[in-house]
């Protein structure tokens, strides 16, 4: 069989994008380009070009938002807005019409009524800690085990530990970006982006033989080091947690 017979023009295939959530308080353009500057303190790379979500559950959104201005302050900063989560089905048309999708997994779910704590779980929109419950539910599938790795990772691999955890026993080198829907271990030098927590789960972790990470992530939280790390964390055992809105990276006593 040829080339061309055997080869296809085009695959579709399921891919997991890892966005940036971008929660807004306000759809005030001055606002929120006022916000930004702050947050970036002027660094043109501070952002790396990454998809983003942007979610207005938070704001009172009105009929004014400008979907294609919005779009625009934020590629101004280096973000790409891809979809939209938390509007109301009559700005739906608005943002399509924008070139976004409507993030379907977190739309609200405007018939929810007061019997919905009894719902199958199967339907219910819980977040990964509350599936993974410790408690024995028939519903709940068994836990998938830990993807292993053994190998180094190198600059622009992309490893993701779908429903578990990831342990990786070698070198993360700069570049490089491991993602886990679980906690992330690492029994080497950290160099790379870590992402824990990827479906939600605030509760997961990062932990590393020596932190030189140059990204971390819980949960969509995140933090970058490019002034590196504080001198008594830098390439040594650390570990990365959520505390509320905050990242921590605390020392691991060996």
């Amino acid at each position: 069989m040829s080339k061309t017979q055997s080869s296809k023009p085009i695959e579709i295939k399921i891919s997991t994008v890892v966005a940036v959530s971008v929660i807004l308080r306000t759809t005030d353009l001055a606002q929120l380009d006022e916000a930004m500057k702050r947050m970036t303190g002027g660094a043109s790379d501070y952002f790396d070009h990454e998809f983003a979500v942007i979610d207005v559950a938070g704001c009172e959104t009105g009929d004014s938002v400008d979907w294609s201005a919005l779009t625009t302050l934020f590629k101004a900063y280096n973000l790409n807005p891809a979809a939209v989560r938390g509007a109301p089905p009559e700005m739906e048309p608005a943002i399509i019409a924008c070139g976004l999708s409507i993030d379907t997994l977190a739309k609200p779910r405007h018939e929810e009524t007061e019997d919905v704590q009894d719902a199958a779980p199967a339907t219910a929109p819980v977040k990964v800690a509350e599936v993974v419950s410790p408690q024995p539910v028939a519903t709940v599938p068994a836990a998938i085990p830990a993807m292993i790795v053994d190998t180094p990772v190198r600059a622009g691999q992309r490893i993701y530990a779908r429903g578990s955890d990831l342990i990786v026993t070698a070198i993360v080198n700069n570049g490089a970006e491991l993602i886990a829907d679980g906690s992330i271990h690492v029994y080497a030098p950290l160099r790379g982006r870590a992402l824990a927590g990827a479906s939600g789960n605030a509760e997961a972790r990062i932990f590393s033989l020596s932190m030189e990470a140059e990204l971390v992530s819980i949960a969509g939280i995140y933090r970058t080091f490019e002034s590196g790390l504080p001198q008594d964390l830098a390439k040594k055992p650390a570990q990365v947690r959520l505390a509320g809105d905050r990242i921590d990276v605390i020392s691991i006593r060996v």
